[in-house]
């Protein structure tokens, strides 16, 4: 499956571990993750090689690609916010993963698209529960 993993980037970068495990796991269970990139931790310095329109095309290129979008939602990204409303238009799946003891965007928590799922986690392998559900639900 391709894998569009959306994570904050300029919002901040303090969950970058979660990040990487995410993109590990899914990496790992045979999935083609499009945008690993962002589990890097140095994904600004690659971004400051691109102009922002780059970033644009590139990210919306790889939206359209897609099949699911996993979205680490715990940290307040426009761009995330972005790409999940971006996903949803297209009634493609979307999983929001958060720390459990976050508040996450009104405009993510309040929407009630059925192609989107929230889940909150205390744990990397409950996070990994959330995924491999969430996945499997798609076959």
């Amino acid at each position: 499956m391709k894998i569009y993993l959306s994570a904050a980037i300029r919002g901040g970068r303090s969950l970058q571990a979660n990040y990487q495990a995410i993109n590990e796991y899914l990496q790992e269970n045979g999935h083609t993750v499009l945008t690993h990139h962002v589990a890097s931790a140095n994904v600004t310095e690659i971004e400051e090689t691109m102009s922002d329109k780059e970033i644009y095309t590139q990210d919306i290129d790889w939206l359209d690609e897609c099949d699911v979008l996993i979205a680490e939602v715990s940290i307040p990204s426009l761009g995330v916010g972005y790409e999940i409303a971006y996903t949803l238009g297209f009634d493609k799946p979307v999983l929001g993963l958060y720390e459990e003891n976050r508040v996450i965007s009104a405009m993510i928590a309040g929407n009630t698209s059925e192609k989107l799922t929230l889940r909150s986690y205390e744990s990397i392998p409950k996070l990994f529960l959330h995924i491999r559900t969430f996945l499997s639900s798609l076959d």
